[in-house]
């Protein structure tokens, strides 16, 4: 492979236009040749900003050009498919999350991309929020003490469903929350603190248009004995903190989550100068009750998953994403569900 990486993007809702093209056309090393989306609105809008790019109606139009990249931002029930025809028209393949719907179709999937001796990884663009980054280096530099609950939120108050699919998708076809926030929650405390024992969960519909579920209560019990409780919930009056982290020295508690989507909405895209700073009024606090001090964020940065992507397809690093986590996500997700009934 050469440089610049020939990039397709598959989508151009919420993922494909604010988390994926922005940062493949700020990277040097890519190139964002094609955007394939059948909607006209969505035609227009990535014309207008990616005149460079070809646009397309269908992923059957672009399996002749030649491409190096495909990034699958498409609805869950077709991940499968595109990247399995991206595999076969010999690309390396981006899926953003859920991965997949099953464990047993990301372990598939996986298979069959080594067989073909092709990079896939997945789009986890949470670890690279400013908040985790930030919990990540206090965590290492013993800050804490001994982490022993970590508490974790992506709250909202939607109650109004926007997206046609997500409105009609079922369980089989990855819909509801747990698989949309919840892989971004799961995915971070896997990360932070290791494979679990035992797994709880509560899963309900609050909005009368809600087919599977918008909100959703997370309890893992990490094997090194953490214990991570994690909410999603679109039906949120009064959000709750980002994060808090108790550990047997300090805590620390952030209440404003990561700005970078607000950001790249307002305009605000990678290599801007401000592009994921975190105001200082959003900073979380560390230390006991009494003794408090705010901490500065670390600058969050979605666009070095597709920094270190490069490097992995350039110069044969590491993936940013090994997609054997997400399948470890999805069998959590599998749990929880199966505890429904």
């Amino acid at each position: 492979m050469t440089e610049p990486i020939r990039t397709a993007v598959l989508g151009f809702g919420l993922a494909g236009s604010v988390f994926h093209a922005p940062a493949i056309a700020a990277d040097p090393r890519l190139s964002l040749d094609y955007i394939v989306t059948s909607d006209a609105g969505r035609q227009a809008k990535a014309r207008a900003a990616h005149p460079d790019a070809v646009v397309l109606d269908s992923a059957a139009q672009l399996w002749e050009r030649g491409v190096d990249l495909v990034v699958v931002a498409t609805p869950p029930a077709t991940h499968v498919t595109l990247a399995e025809a991206a595999l076969d028209a010999g690309a390396a393949v981006v899926v953003d999350k859920p991965f997949t719907v099953t464990s047993a179709e990301g372990e598939a999937l996986i298979a069959k991309a080594e067989a073909a001796g092709l990079l896939i990884t997945t789009y986890q663009n949470r670890r690279w929020d400013g908040e985790y980054l930030t919990l990540k280096k206090l965590m290492a530099a013993g800050s804490l003490g001994e982490v022993r609950r970590f508490e974790s939120r992506l709250e909202r108050w939607s109650p109004q469903i926007a997206k046609a699919w997500k409105a009609a998708a079922g369980p089989a076809e990855g819909g509801g929350i747990l698989y949309d926030l919840g892989t971004h929650l799961i995915d971070q405390a896997l990360q932070l603190f290791g494979p679990v024992r035992r797994v709880y969960g509560e899963l309900d519909a609050r909005r009368p248009q809600e087919k599977v579920d918008d909100d959703v209560f997370v309890a893992l019990e990490h094997e090194n004995g953490v214990r991570s409780h994690l909410w999603m919930n679109l039906s949120t009056p009064q959000l709750g903190p980002r994060l808090r982290v108790l550990g047997s020295e300090a805590a620390y508690t952030k209440r404003v989550p990561d700005q970078q989507e607000a950001q790249i909405l307002a305009g605000i895209l990678p290599g801007h100068a401000d592009y994921g700073v975190d105001p200082e009024a959003n900073w979380g606090l560390l230390g006991r009750d009494g003794a408090l001090v705010p901490v500065p964020t670390e600058r969050g940065n979605f666009a070095d998953f597709y920094t270190q992507l490069a490097a992995s397809l350039l110069d044969g690093g590491p993936v940013p994403v090994d997609p054997a986590d997400s399948v470890a996500a999805l069998r959590i997700i599998e749990e929880v569900r199966a505890q429904q009934g």
